[in-house]
């Protein structure tokens, strides 16, 4: 396939219906990486992170970072991808209670999801830099698509919508107040979460503690509210031409504020953990890699 037609293919979000549209668009992306990258620029400060470097068809255009420990090769996706589908029907079956004993399923789980998502994102930034804005906006709303479509595979009810919020005086209903949730999962028609699904943190965190808070509150409610992120880094341009480095988006001084402070979100998870998460107090405690999603907390969430 050529790079053309991969364009063509992930700016269609028809090709995005179902999780079968995914998995094989991921695999006509690696299969075209394989052979046909101009080159692999290493990162300089965090190496394990790579940029593909389109050759002259793709003007040169050079990719996202790419964490090179989570990006599968194309023989290796075949295979993992299958596991991964193999995977969701278990833990559909078993409300995720026999992959405990799994463990080994949980890291293929984040390395299929980041490949998938990876291959998306880094297809779109060979469109002009005119429509980065629409490659951006394209890119999350198939990272939302794509996490609800592996909800739904749990046999969970999961949509994207409109929640209205009443907001009583003196007892009465005044008026209505519209959230918009990514994630909107119920069972037997019950709503038990909500959730919010980004590419990344930067300029969305206050608002999903924000959202939270205020939705419970005019609620007087406690409905668990959950986000899911790919990553928290890009690309920055060193000092020398031609070198590439990455920088983290995540603000950990705001989590933590507004999880101390406000309100703790009931499950944070990313495909791409950075280091400080897996470290530093209270991050470690509230940010897990997103496998704990759907091999554990999803199904005590739903209790």
């Amino acid at each position: 396939m050529r790079l053309s037609q991969i364009i063509e293919k992930v700016t269609d979000k028809s090709n995005f219906q179902s999780l079968d549209g995914y998995i094989e668009f991921c695999a006509n992306y690696l299969d075209f990486i394989r052979d046909s990258l101009q080159a692999v620029i290493v990162s300089q400060n965090e190496n394990h992170y790579h940029f593909y470097q389109y050759d002259q068809k793709g003007n040169f255009q050079i990719t996202r970072p790419i964490n090179s420990n989570l990006m599968l090769d194309a023989d290796s996706y075949k295979i993992a991808a299958t596991e991964f589908v193999g995977m969701l029907g278990l833990l559909a079956t078993t409300r995720g209670k026999e992959t405990i004993a799994k463990p080994e399923l949980r890291p293929t789980a984040n390395r299929v999801v980041y490949t998938i998502q990876q291959s998306v994102g880094a297809a779109l930034d060979d469109l002009p830099a005119g429509k980065s804005n629409t490659a951006r906006k394209l890119n999350g709303d198939l990272f939302e698509q794509f996490v609800r479509l592996i909800i739904k595979q749990l046999g969970i009810e999961c949509k994207a919508g409109v929640v209205q919020v009443p907001v009583l005086i003196d007892g009465q209903e005044a008026f209505k107040m519209s959230y918009q949730h990514d994630l909107i999962i119920k069972r037997d028609s019950e709503l038990k979460v909500l959730g919010s699904v980004k590419t990344s943190s930067k300029d969305r965190l206050d608002k999903i503690f924000i959202d939270k808070f205020l939705y419970n509150r005019l609620t007087s409610t406690n409905i668990p509210h959950i986000a899911v992120f790919l990553n928290d880094v890009r690309r920055k341009n060193t000092k020398r031409e031609n070198e590439y480095g990455i920088n983290s988006t995540f603000l950990p001084g705001h989590f933590k504020g507004y999880t101390v402070k406000l309100n703790p979100l009931d499950g944070v998870y990313y495909c791409d953990i950075r280091p400080n998460m897996v470290t530093e107090a209270i991050l470690k405690d509230h940010i897990k890699t997103f496998d704990r999603l759907i091999f554990e907390d999803i199904w005590r969430l739903l209790q």
